[in-house]
């Protein structure tokens, strides 16, 4: 469904829900990462784009000193009270709004009260940032609600910390960065160390992005990404480098006998991957996407081997891609996301993506049990007033 009537949709739900048409009507890509994993936190690169689903908010003022918020997307229910301290609670959905709107009135912004019909269709849990999404749409709301526009890197930066201290998830700046920034016909090349983006043309209407969601999730990740995050500090404790940004593979080899092989592992990902990423962005600029395939390949090994955190479900449908091969429509494929399931990402010929979409699903669901969830997207807009 396009977001025109996905939007329309959202309203309709909204006057059904408080009898009265929305004021407002803003929208916020979910994402997906082309190349880049797990280098967000190291102060490296990453190469997302903003994905065609989006989280829709369609709301109101309702005179009174709360806000009342209905999720379309899981019947669920919240009430805020803005005349009392505003802190975590159930349900934990509401979560990610309560933290957006700690950051407005931290801002020294008086939040008026409103009515909202929330509506997703970005896949949940699948590493495609659907928390993301909702925080830069409750932004993007308060700034039409409350006419205190941030600027677009501290409008980010303000959903980020929602999530730490709400949420309690210690993430990076890609997922609301590119939800903020992403443009139409473009990936994101972000510098997380200085915050700076590049907008690279992905416009070729022969190249598709695929989105493959694997549909597992598997109950280990507890505090696997803390760990991951935690062993990385240490590489560069030991490497005596602020992150591992600042890192080469050279001063990796050369400390190699100062740590344990793990730690040398996850490191060496980080160093990899950030090399991985500007190349793969040098490569879309000249239209190399054999190239760009095979960069995507080797993240995905790195990711598997050094950092540990694909599964059998996400390597079986990499696996699956590569037998396709470029001569099938496949130039490249790999996990996407934080990993330990959630989604796969694969760069293919735009004519034949149907083809390989029915034939990673048969194969996928056959092997496996599970069906998967598919999707092809152009690279997507950014958070948006849509009324």
């Amino acid at each position: 469904m396009n977001l025109e009537n996905f939007a329309a949709e959202t309203a309709g739900k909204f006057e059904r829900k408080f009898k009265r048409k929305p004021e407002w009507i803003v929208a916020a890509p979910g994402r997906v990462n082309l190349i880049g994993e797990h280098t967000d936190y190291n102060d490296g690169f990453v190469f997302p784009m903003g994905i065609e689903r989006y989280t829709v908010i369609a709301a109101a003022p309702n005179n009174s000193r709360t806000i009342q918020l209905l999720s379309a997307t899981n019947g669920g229910t919240a009430t805020i009270d803005l005349t009392k301290p505003i802190i975590r609670g159930e349900p934990s959905w509401a979560n990610y709004v309560r933290g957006v709107i700690d950051g407005f009135i931290k801002k020294g912004q008086s939040i008026p009260g409103f009515d909202a019909v929330l509506d997703s269709n970005v896949p949940m849990g699948g590493g495609l940032s659907s928390s993301a999404a909702l925080e830069v749409a409750t932004a993007t709301l308060l700034e039409e609600a409350t006419g205190f526009k941030l600027d677009p890197v501290e409008k980010a930066l303000l959903a980020q910390k929602a999530e730490h201290d709400f949420a309690g998830v210690p993430c990076g700046i890609m997922d609301q960065f590119t939800s903020v920034m992403a443009k139409k016909g473009h990936l994101l090349l972000l510098d997380c160390r200085s915050r700076t983006t590049e907008l690279v043309p992905l416009t070729d209407p022969g190249i598709t992005i695929l989105i493959v969601n694997t549909n597992v999730k598997h109950e280990l990740t507890g505090g696997e990404y803390a760990k991951r995050r935690a062993q990385c500090e240490k590489a560069a404790s030991i490497l005596g480098v602020p992150s591992l940004r600042s890192a080469t593979m050279p001063m990796l080899e050369a400390a190699r006998g100062r740590m344990d092989d793990v730690i040398f592992r996850r490191a060496r990902h980080v160093i990899t991957e950030i090399e991985r990423t500007l190349e793969a962005a040098q490569e879309i600029r000249q239209s190399h996407w054999s190239q760009v395939g095979k960069l995507m390949y080797a993240s995905h090994l790195s990711l598997r081997d050094d950092f540990e955190v694909s599964c059998s479900e996400l390597d079986l449908v990499v696996d699956i891609a590569r037998e396709i091969g470029e001569a099938g429509g496949v130039y490249g494929c790999r996990m996407t996301g934080g990993g330990f399931g959630g989604c796969t990402v694969a760069l293919v010929q735009s004519g034949l993506s149907g083809q390989i979409t029915s034939h990673i699903g048969r194969v996928y669901q056959e092997k496996t049990r599970i069906e998967p969830a598919i999707f092809s997207s152009r690279p997507g807009q950014g958070a948006m007033v849509l009324k």
